[in-house]
């Protein structure tokens, strides 16, 4: 390597996260603490969609509760009609810069985004009990009163229907994965390692 003082020219700096990974995807099971993830990334310039806000606006279009069920019954409604990559293609459409992008659960969602520059694909998980505490304390229609229901809801989000949400074929294609079973500061040290 020739040094700094005989080029007379400065290294290149170091790539930022920001320029290697313009795009962020985020999957993981529910309550895992995406929305953290994307919140940390949001404080350091990231925009921000998800693939669940798209299904959002569809329901409200049509006057229907936003309830879990209602979600995920819309999602694979919208996948089967316009075929299973349609909510990465409308949140895409969003974006406008560096940007996060939330709630990838099908494998066709994940190919679509990893032909965009720079994607990389992160995954969050955590023990299913501490998942349950934080779906109940955040007040949402989870459609699931305990651990039991909880864990049979997360069951259907785990399909082979191409069409359907397929959450553990994400998780298993994610280039990152943190487990987020610790606090807020462990979660943001373990992103900064991570990235």
């Amino acid at each position: 390597m020739i040094a700094r003082e005989e080029t007379g020219k400065r290294p290149p700096a170091e790539e930022t996260v920001m320029q290697k990974h313009p795009l962020i995807g985020l999957t993981g099971t529910n309550g895992a603490g995406k929305g953290e993830v994307a919140a940390i990334l949001r404080r350091r310039g990231y925009a921000y969609t998800s693939l669940s806000d798209v299904i959002r606006e569809s329901l409200r279009s049509q006057g229907r509760a936003l309830s879990r069920d209602n979600l995920i019954a819309q999602g694979n409604a919208l996948r089967r009609d316009r075929g299973p990559d349609i909510l990465a293609r409308l949140a895409l459409e969003t974006c406008a810069g560096p940007t996060v992008i939330d709630s990838i659960r099908n494998p066709a969602e994940v190919a679509f985004l990893r032909r965009q520059p720079g994607f990389l694909l992160v995954a969050v998980d955590a023990p299913p009990a501490v998942r349950f505490e934080r779906a109940r304390r955040r007040g949402r229609d989870e459609s699931a009163e305990t651990l039991e229901a909880f864990l049979a809801k997360e069951n259907e989000e785990k399909n082979d229907d191409p069409e359907a949400q397929q959450l553990d074929r994400c998780l298993a294609l994610a280039d990152i994965t943190i487990q987020n079973d610790g606090t807020l500061e462990d979660l943001e040290r373990r992103l900064e390692e991570a990235l």
